[in-house]
């Protein structure tokens, strides 16, 4: 192992899908979505990190208030929304910002997530915790200092959304979205039933953007960011 990956560098994203993965520096570049084929020769992946972060964009999640999750029903709970198999592993996470957990399955046919989580690690030499995409979604909440609040991300067939005014939160949905058309169409949909004006909303991407995709979102919104 060379010099360079004993240094703790500042943090890394990492998102990962069915169909590869994509990764944003703190404060630096983002790649695109790769195909696994390039985990083994990205240098960013020979470094350690102060921060690790790395999702899944899985569709099994459901965000359960506090008082109202039994532990030994999550896995009922997330049935009630998502469609799982006998197999599916099911976890929590707590969201104490929202007063929540966060039910979830990361049994959706990839085992890429849990290599990156092998390989990309932390300071301390011990892998992360590979989290749902919808988790880091609520976490940009506490960061959005606009009234209305709207994160998204989009890959793979499946779009994660989550709608927030004021430190109300309004929606924290998936939505099976096989091209972005349909996610522009649950996204508006989203925004038509809370009553939402996107003129004078701004949308927040986790997950890169074509550019004829940022440009279409442009014609609607007051403004368009990518995280």
């Amino acid at each position: 192992m060379d010099a360079a990956a004993h240094t703790a560098y500042t943090g890394i994203s990492i998102q990962v899908s069915l169909s590869g993965y994509s990764f944003k520096l703190q404060g630096g570049s983002s790649s695109g979505w790769l195909g696994a084929e390039r985990l083994f020769t990205t240098p960013e992946f020979q470094r350690r990190y102060d921060v690790v972060e790395i999702s899944l964009l899985t569709p099994k999640v459901a965000l359960v208030p506090d008082a109202f999750l039994d532990p030994a029903a999550a896995r009922q709970a997330l049935e009630e929304v998502a469609s799982l198999s006998e197999g599916d592993f099911v976890e929590t996470v707590p969201v104490p910002s929202l007063a929540s957990v966060l039910v979830y399955s990361n049994s959706i046919g990839e085992s890429l997530s849990r290599v990156l989580a092998q390989t990309v690690l932390p300071a301390s030499g011990v892998p992360v915790r590979v989290l749902p995409e919808m988790y880091y979604l609520l976490q940009e909440l506490e960061c959005m200092t606009e009234y209305n609040k709207v994160v998204a991300s989009w890959h793979a067939g499946w779009l994660h959304l989550v709608i927030a005014q004021g430190k109300s939160l309004r929606l924290a949905n998936t939505f099976a979205a096989p091209d972005f058309t349909t996610a522009e169409y649950f996204l508006f949909l989203g925004l038509k039933q809370l009553q939402l004006n996107p003129e004078v909303t701004t949308v927040c991407f986790r997950t890169p953007l074509e550019p004829e995709h940022e440009m279409s979102l442009y014609r609607y919104f007051k403004a368009v960011v990518q995280l």
